[in-house]
């Protein structure tokens, strides 16, 4: 019977997510991560190479699977901090995930650095159309959408806190705050 390696990876990468959400790089453990996706470990450093690399592949199949989820939309920026907190909400363990990247690996990959790029391009030019404050630095604007996004969940502490009124609450303040913060000012 033929092996599906494709299936395997996958099977490796979504434990290696939950190990290094849990973990970090330097605590996970590549014998936990075979074993939760009952893989032989020796097949990690086939298909990654080594833990770091593995770690490199679980983070860029979190970032792709993120912006597939949560599209970029310019023109409508307090959604897409609505969907960037949805998003954490079904998948607690990628916030967790990043601020092990940001603590163990501070900087950011090619990948990031693009993708960052081209949405601050895009800023800037619905600034230039009227549909975002232009006051404020196309790359400050897209930090604070951002921040704001992720913000509860750095602050939320406990399962009470995941209660749907709450969450809803939070939510509904990310949405608000990003409109007040992007929208033009009036004129005069």
């Amino acid at each position: 019977m033929a092996r599906d390696s494709s299936a395997t990876k996958a099977r490796l990468l979504d434990a290696a997510f939950s190990e290094f959400a849990t973990y970090g790089i330097a605590g996970a453990r590549v014998d936990r991560i075979a074993e939760a996706a009952q893989a032989n470990k020796r097949l990690i450093y086939v298909y990654f190479g080594n833990k770091e690399q593995l770690f490199d592949a679980v983070l860029q199949r979190a970032l792709e699977t993120g912006s597939e989820s949560v599209p970029f939309d310019v023109e409508d920026l307090p959604g897409y901090a609505g969907a960037i907190f949805d998003h954490l909400v079904a998948q607690p363990a990628l916030m967790r995930l990043m601020l092990w990247k940001q603590l163990e690996r501070p900087g950011s990959a090619d990948a990031e650095v693009a993708s960052y790029r081209a949405k601050i391009a895009l800023v800037e030019q619905a600034q230039r159309a009227g549909l975002i404050e232009p006051s404020l630095d196309p790359a400050d604007v897209l930090t604070l959408v951002l921040g704001l996004s992720q913000a509860w969940f750095g602050a939320m502490g406990g399962d009470a806190d995941w209660e749907p009124e709450r969450l809803a609450r939070h939510r509904a303040a990310v949405v608000e705050s990003v409109r007040r913060a992007t929208s033009p000012a009036p004129a005069p």
